[in-house]
């Protein structure tokens, strides 16, 4: 993730002054007893020359204030109508409104402070790629309407829960292999959104990159995944397109082959630096709808740049 910058105009040409110009002085109105002597008045200052500018009738003067008035209040609510809709968002505005493509809502992310001094994994002189921020900080938080797992609730977790979101008769091996690797720190979040769909992100963090890179490695050796918790046949997530890559982050998308099963799990690893997440995605029932890719993509990318 990258850190937000600002974007003065020069100084305006003053326009020219513009020239002076005469102002009609206004009529005012006659005077009931002098206008029943307007015929005498009439006469006795002879006829008029044709020549003279004439002034246009009164009445034609009202109606030409009252049309300005009607306009001027037209274009006023043009103007307020255009300033209004401009500042709404789609969704506020009847017949622009469109539908959600199934993300949740997932609060503001920003990366966390570091301690006094210390780079980020990517700068210049951390070739380990190491991760200096508090790891629990790291791992994405739950979208809103979510139920949080009380075991999962973001905090440290040891090695064993970790590995619990594997099948059994791989613990073994794997147990093995962060025994050879010792991981620094575990972390771990859960949640149920209101249509069942459950989620479950761990992040380890090693030493280095190398170490990370190792495990996973280990994991999917020969092109065989081991298998996690209720997936009997992972394969690639062919609906996964690449979006929202992180540079320095590295994803694997698996989806669940059919039949399903109880549930579809979806899942997927980032290697970011020295740390390894596992994102676990599912939803029981069937048919397609089930475990929707939508929501699962936007937490690894969410995560991914987390790690970035």
């Amino acid at each position: 993730m990258t850190e937000q910058s600002t974007r003065t105009p020069a100084d305006p040409v003053p326009d020219p002054a513009p020239e002076p110009t005469a102002q009609a002085e206004p009529v005012a109105d006659a005077d009931p007893a002098v206008a029943a002597g307007s015929a005498d008045t009439a006469e006795a200052a002879g006829p008029q020359d044709p020549s003279a500018p004439q002034k246009p009738p009164r009445r034609i003067l009202r109606a030409v204030a009252r049309y300005t008035v009607v306009a001027a209040v037209f274009v006023g609510l043009g103007v307020g109508t255009a300033y209004g809709i401009a500042s709404m968002d789609r969704t506020d505005v009847p017949g622009l409104a469109t539908e959600s493509d199934g993300r949740w809502d997932y609060p503001q992310l920003s990366l966390p402070a570091l301690p006094d001094g210390a780079p980020r994994p990517y700068s210049e002189g951390n070739t380990g790629e190491v991760h200096h921020a508090d790891l629990r900080r790291l791992l994405l938080p739950a979208p809103a309407g979510a139920t949080v797992d009380k075991k999962l609730d973001g905090g440290w977790v040891n090695t064993d829960t970790y590995l619990s979101a594997y099948e059994k008769k791989g613990r073994s091996k794997l147990r093995a292999a962060l025994r050879d690797a010792a991981p620094r720190h575990a972390v771990a979040r859960g949640w149920t959104m209101p249509d069942g769909t459950s989620t479950r992100i761990y992040l380890v963090r090693f030493n280095s990159t190398a170490f990370a890179q190792g495990f996973l490695d280990l994991i999917t050796e020969s092109g065989v995944e081991t298998p996690l918790t209720g997936v009997s046949d992972p394969v690639l997530d062919e609906e996964w397109n690449g979006g929202g890559k992180v540079e320095g982050v590295a994803p694997y998308v698996f989806d669940e082959e059919k039949p399903y099963g109880e549930a579809r799990v979806r899942h997927g690893y980032l290697v970011g630096g020295d740390t390894l997440a596992l994102v676990v995605q599912s939803r029981e029932g069937t048919g397609k709808e089930t475990t929707p890719a939508v929501p699962f993509h936007q937490t690894m990318i969410l995560q991914a740049q987390l790690l970035g």
